[in-house]
């Protein structure tokens, strides 16, 4: 095969044809329409890999990778809990002690989890708690979420009723058991579930009103820089009375869903790439017919097909190749832009953070570069075969 032919004729059909000009911005909507495909898939996915990391820190920080529970009382203690950080020095464990409550100011109420900690090992592992909490609260000292905070209009130092769920007897009948704590600040996670549900004080505030001795907890939450190979581990050296529950488990189907959104997105606009590259095909199919004349007499000359062939497809892979290269550039330029410039602001209430999160995952560039050279493969095939089936003799005959 003549390189030099093919390559020379390549340039001359790439030229803008002053005869032919709808040909030529034919090619320039595709090149433009496979440029603006990719650039957009890139962003889009930087955005969702983003939301997704920023979903699952929140998450991972008020749900803990990992969290060891009793299947039967009594069953997980300070004894375990030893074990457990000399089997595995490289996790951190985080006691607790939890009770659903009733959180009451005036005539107000709102319903919530307390959560009795050790807070040296709490703030070890949870970046939440560590940012708000400048002095470590002491016993019936409790810090709320911000959402309830804002709820039961709290001030710091002021104290308020938590109603438990155990009962004791007053008199001749069984109330609730009331007590009061002293409200020392609010931590903010950004998700309103967990902000108006959420409160923390010490272990020792809590033993005794749910009926736990001392060294005894409701659980243990881990901290594990790799989860899923640690649960493993963990499973193997547990007793049968204590259970463990990792974070893909207690939220499967947040993050499936969020997974699923994400292909979808994916495949519709992959599917812009896909109608931008029908340009190219037909570019090519007007290039091929108003060029017949040329085409048959190269082929009269002793070019072969495969020549031929390989002109209009270079001339396809060419055009949609520089596209791809260019939307990637400016998909990087956007990403960029976007990471390092407050262009575009989220409502803090709703996301948790006024900054749109951006991250680009290489894989997913990976395959949408892999995407787009395969679609543009493909839509340069077809025009290159009509190329080589001209009649030779009929076109030379009549034109």
């Amino acid at each position: 095969m003549d390189k030099k032919l093919v390559s020379f004729i390549v340039r001359r059909y790439l030229r803008f044809d002053t005869d032919q000009p709808f040909i030529f911005l034919s090619a320039l909507l595709a090149f433009l329409g496979i440029t603006v495909g990719v650039m957009v898939l890139i962003i889009a996915m930087a955005i969702m890999n983003g939301m997704d990391k920023e979903f699952e820190e929140k998450l991972f920080t008020m749900n803990y990778p990992l969290t060891i529970f009793p299947k039967f009382s009594n069953a997980v203690d300070e004894r375990l809990l030893k074990d457990l950080q000399k089997r595995f020095p490289h996790l951190l464990f985080s006691p607790y002690i939890s009770s659903q409550v009733i959180f009451k100011r005036g005539d107000k109420l709102e319903g919530g989890m307390l959560f009795g900690v050790d807070f040296d090992k709490e703030l070890a592992i949870n970046q939440v708690l560590r940012q708000y909490v400048k002095k470590t609260p002491q016993k019936y000292e409790v810090i709320v979420g911000k959402g309830l905070y804002d709820e039961l209009y709290l001030v710091d130092g002021e104290k308020i009723f938590i109603i438990f769920p155990k009962s004791e007897p007053s008199g001749f009948s069984i109330v609730p058991l009331f007590k009061r704590f002293r409200v020392v600040g609010y931590f903010k996670s950004g998700l309103i579930t967990y902000d108006k549900a959420y409160a923390y004080t010490t272990l020792e505030s809590l033993q005794k009103i749910v009926g736990l001795t001392k060294g005894e907890f409701s659980g243990i939450h881990v901290y594990s820089p790799d989860p899923r190979k640690d649960y493993q581990k963990l499973k193997k050296v547990l007793p049968q009375s204590v259970g463990i529950v990792g974070w893909w488990q207690q939220n499967g189907n947040f993050f499936a869903a969020l997974a699923m959104e994400k292909r979808a997105l994916f495949i519709v606009l992959m599917l812009i790439i896909l109608v931008a590259s029908l340009n190219i095909v037909s570019s090519l199919l007007m290039t091929v017919m108003n060029r017949r004349k040329e085409i048959a007499l190269l082929l009269a000359l002793g070019t072969s097909k495969k020549e031929i062939w390989s002109i209009f497809f270079r001339l396809g892979s060419i055009i949609g190749g520089v596209g791809i290269v260019a939307g990637v550039a400016l998909g990087l330029l956007g990403v960029y832009i976007l990471a390092n410039f407050d262009i575009v602001t989220l409502p803090a209430d709703v996301y948790g953070t006024s900054h749109l999160p951006v991250d680009l995952n290489p894989l997913d560039l990976g395959a949408i570069i892999l995407g787009a050279i395969v679609i543009i493969l493909v839509s340069a095939l077809y025009p290159a075969k009509k190329s080589c089936d001209i009649n030779v003799i009929g076109v030379l005959r009549n034109e």
